[in-house]
């Protein structure tokens, strides 16, 4: 790469699979929230992010990468969610990349592995076998043709050990579930830790000054400037926890969130963890994960 040579970034937006489990409160079907998928580019090499977890997905953005024309060196996973990467072994395979994500998120995707045949294989019939691959990097930071990548681990948001991507040759910031973009956020283990939690995250990922956002989750129309979609995270959370002192069931915070938030997408996200959210509340003695499965189902 030579010195005029700059990195570039292009998103793929994967559309969700189909479900067939039911109905939506307000009688809609339930459609999971498309996933973002980045590729960083340099003149000849590229690191590709997020990968999805169907097969299908996989076909779709490996088809699409394919047509850009560069050598995918690594796949880069934000955190162990498995709709942000059980479809990375099909991608790495296909590009003969590495796959690369925090030891804290390497252990995520191992539970999430073992946690398929309770929800993801209940729900999605298209996810393919999805060995854990993920490797460490030392520092948290690896190149693209030279330039510095670097992996900053920022704590629990929507789940345990999440990470992002600085790129900062690009003021950006590849920020998996941390950052969200006009889709319905999945607080249903969140409220574990405390929203505080997310919030300190949000926090490190404005530190880093990005100029842009790649949200996990998000709508195509929408662009990614950084200050927008990290005020509108953040006043999501305030929203929610507001929501979640006054409505008295999970139907009337499931509809009260819709009213609040009718042009985001994503409502089985919101159902799921509006269930998880208040089956924990009315039953604070049992164990908290089958709420969060259960909500998916």
């Amino acid at each position: 790469m030579s010195p005029t040579d700059a990195l570039t970034y292009d998103l793929f937006i994967n559309n969700p699979p189909p479900q067939d489990n039911g109905l939506l409160p307000n009688g809609e079907p339930k459609l999971f929230s498309p996933v973002t998928s980045a590729l960083i580019s340099g003149a000849e090499d590229a690191v590709l992010t997020d990968p999805g977890f169907t097969a299908e997905q996989a076909h779709a953005l490996g088809d699409w990468v394919a047509a850009r024309n560069r050598n995918v060196t690594d796949i880069f996973i934000t955190h162990g969610h498995g709709d942000h990467w059980f479809a990375a072994g099909l991608l790495a395979e296909r590009f003969g990349a590495r796959v690369v994500a925090t030891e804290g998120t390497i252990a995520q995707m191992h539970a999430n592995n073992a946690g398929r045949p309770y929800v993801w294989d209940k729900v999605y019939s298209d996810i393919p076998a999805s060995p854990v691959t993920a490797v460490t990097v030392p520092g948290n930071r690896f190149a693209l043709e030279g330039r510095e990548l670097v992996i900053v681990e920022v704590g629990y948001t929507d789940t345990e050990a999440t990470s992002v991507l600085h790129v900062p040759e690009l003021a950006l910031v590849v920020a998996g579930d941390v950052i969200y973009n006009g889709a319905h956020q999945y607080i249903g283990e969140a409220v574990l830790a405390g929203l505080d939690s997310w919030r300190r995250a949000i926090d490190q990922v404005e530190s880093l000054n990005p100029r842009s956002v790649v949200a996990g989750h998000k709508k195509s129309e929408l662009d990614d400037d950084a200050a927008r979609t990290i005020t509108e995270t953040r006043e999501y959370l305030d929203v929610a926890e507001e929501l979640m002192g006054t409505e008295k069931s999970a139907v009337d915070f499931f509809k009260a969130m819709v009213a609040r938030y009718p042009d985001r997408i994503g409502r089985t996200v919101l159902w799921s963890m509006s269930q998880a959210v208040f089956g924990m509340r009315e039953h604070p003695d049992e164990d908290p994960v089958q709420f969060i499965a259960g909500g998916w189902l």
